[in-house]
């Protein structure tokens, strides 16, 4: 008798052990603060002309600190590019495994954005705030960028600039709240609308954030903090 009941309680002891509200197959919640490492988010262009000459564009992605006046020895995660095309998707992406396959799930973003775009700016072919879109979602399709053309385009559906499409949805814009050009930390959610994503015959999705410009100017911004929660979905 008391041979089974210390099995039962081993048992129990490894189920428990096992289990980790954050790190299970029913959902995960991962935050990345870049203060290490790039996490594996990855940055990439798309939405441009073959003809266009790269230099001109000017993309620019890698962990890197912060800029003033926010605090220089904290890091995030940088992204430059120079809008040529009057369209262009700067991105970060990120593969995210050990899910339910074939489950779906519901994902949610909160963002700490840092940008020096003032709300209420103007500029060539828009603001350099209001309008270059926060876009976010997931696939199980890693989110790359494909030649169609002679044009460099986003493999996902996006949508385009203010609209949301199937893949990933509008959260805000780049603009900082402020009057004046300065970095300022914004913060940008879909917590009221997650999106909803189905994992790969593996268990696996991908997570992309990224921004749809109309802009037709350099922007750079710094993801300070990332943060994606994934939780099953129940039908």
């Amino acid at each position: 008798m008391k041979k089974w009941m210390f099995l039962g309680s081993f048992a129990l002891m490894l189920g428990l052990a096992g289990c980790d509200d954050n790190d299970s197959v029913s959902g995960r919640v991962i935050t990345s603060d870049f203060e290490i490492n790039t996490d594996d988010w990855t940055g990439v262009l798309s939405e441009y002309s073959t003809e266009t000459d790269t230099s001109s564009i000017e993309f620019r992605f890698g962990r890197t600190t912060l800029p003033t006046p926010l605090d220089t020895k904290t890091y995030g995660y940088m992204l430059q590019s120079h809008n040529r095309s009057d369209d262009m998707f700067m991105f970060l992406k990120k593969k995210i495994t050990g899910l339910r396959a074939n489950s779906q799930y519901n994902v949610t973003f909160e963002i700490d954005l840092a940008t020096n775009s003032s709300s209420g700016g103007l500029g060539a072919g828009g603001s350099a705030g209001s309008s270059v879109f926060v876009k976010a979602g997931a696939s199980a399709i890693e989110p790359v960028t494909k030649l169609v053309s002679g044009f460099y385009t986003f493999n996902l559906d996006k949508g385009i600039q203010s609209e949301g499409g199937k893949d990933l949805i509008n959260i805000g814009n780049a603009a900082n709240g402020l009057e004046t050009d300065t970095y300022a930390i914004v913060k940008r959610d879909n917590l009221t609308k997650p999106v909803t994503v189905t994992a790969d015959a593996s268990g696996a999705i991908w997570v992309c954030i990224g921004t749809d410009s109309g802009f037709e100017g350099l922007t750079k911004l710094y993801y300070d903090k990332i943060k994606v929660s994934i939780t099953e979905k129940v039908n």
